[in-house]
């Protein structure tokens, strides 16, 4: 597969994730206050993140490739492998455990005007978990100049997510998220790697074709870790 294929499918399963805890936010809000509000508060939040996207990927555009590289690979480092640990760990535990169904205190709202409460959940939710899609989208899209994929991906994964929760929303909330964040972990990790260190210079073997074999390698190590995670789960190794 080339680049162009990596970073929509990466930019598509990373967002894919926070639109999972996004959409979650946005239906239990509008299920208990009321969705007028909820959803202006949620146009809010999505006009704030394409101004974003807009002026951050401005400014992307005239770093340096081999600094961009760096920067931007080392984040997405960190990212993975946080992510990486947390799936191996949840796959290990609870295998296709979905997303935990949110507590929204409160009741519907039947005064006039903006229910604030409604919006303001509602805005954060976008906004905080929208950051994170943003970041992926322009720092993927940036660094293999591919910004048109990344937002496709991005957007798209918003989309039909959105589409999902707003159609039945709480198939949204069986969505397998420990599997999918640990896909995206490592899919993360391995992008991360390839960059960061093609971004101080190193010559990768068959260039973009690297990708495959650090995808490999990192797949493997997950498979290993999930299981030796779940012989201590079920008592068959000792913890340390």
């Amino acid at each position: 597969m080339s680049t162009a294929v990596y970073v929509l499918l990466t930019t598509f399963l990373a967002s894919a994730v926070e639109a999972v805890e996004m959409v979650t936010i946005v239906v239990g809000v509008g299920a208990t206050r009321g969705w007028r509000s909820t959803l202006i508060g949620a146009a809010a939040g999505f006009a704030v993140l394409a101004v974003v996207i807009v002026a951050f990927g401005a400014v992307l555009t005239l770093v340096p490739i081999g600094a961009l590289r760096l920067v931007v690979g080392g984040l997405l480092l960190v990212f993975g492998l946080q992510w990486f640990r947390k799936g191996v760990m949840r796959v290990a535990l609870r295998g296709f455990a979905g997303i935990q169904e949110e507590d929204f205190e409160g009741e519907e709202w039947t005064g006039p005007g903006i229910d604030w409460t409604a919006f303001v959940l509602a805005f954060k939710g976008v906004v905080l978990e929208g950051l994170e899609v943003a970041f992926i989208v322009v720092s993927f899209g940036a660094n293999a100049n591919q910004l048109g994929l990344a937002v496709i991906g991005g957007v798209g994964a918003v989309m039909i997510i959105g589409g999902l929760g707003a159609s039945v929303h709480r198939s949204v909330r069986r969505i397998p998220r420990s599997v999918l964040q640990l896909i995206v972990g490592v899919m993360l990790t391995t992008f991360g790697t390839f960059w960061s260190l093609e971004g101080i210079g190193v010559d990768w073997p068959a260039g973009d074709g690297a990708i495959i074999g650090l995808l490999i390698v990192y797949s493997a190590t997950a498979a290993l870790y999930i299981l030796l995670e779940r012989r201590r789960a079920f008592g068959l190794v000792p913890k340390a």
